[in-house]
């Protein structure tokens, strides 16, 4: 069973919030079938910290905007990583070190993707 509608338009807003704060490579991914606990995987990066709390403030209040509230937020304070659930999707902004290190994408390959609008996949993170 494919992600909800919510989970879609929580997903649409967080990547567009996220986007807005320079986070390169947004990537939407459906784990509904893979998972009972969510719908949807949301993955962002930023060079550093700072700009990790940035795009995490930014999504925070572009789901408030549409009624929703995290359940859980966890990392905050490293900067490094941080999670938020709010049940039907999970927000992952990680610094690009982890997420290179961690590679969700890698991890849940076989999901599907959730199409997102060019505007809202952020930039492109420059080879090493």
């Amino acid at each position: 069973m494919p992600a909800s509608e919510r989970a879609r338009e929580l997903v649409l807003a967080a990547a567009h919030a996220a986007a807005d704060k320079l986070a390169t490579d947004v990537v939407a991914i459906d784990v509904s079938d893979q998972l009972f606990i969510t719908d949807a995987f949301l993955v962002a990066s930023a060079p550093n910290d700072r700009q990790v709390n940035a795009i995490v403030d930014a999504v925070e209040e572009a789901l408030r905007a549409v009624d929703a509230k995290p359940l859980r937020r966890e990392g905050e304070r490293d900067g490094r990583w941080v999670l938020l659930d709010y049940a039907d999707v999970v927000v992952h902004v990680q610094h690009d070190e982890e997420r290179t290190y961690y590679a969700l994408e890698r991890l849940w390959k076989d999901c599907p993707l959730i199409e997102l609008p060019e505007e809202a996949r952020g930039r492109k993170r420059s080879s090493e």
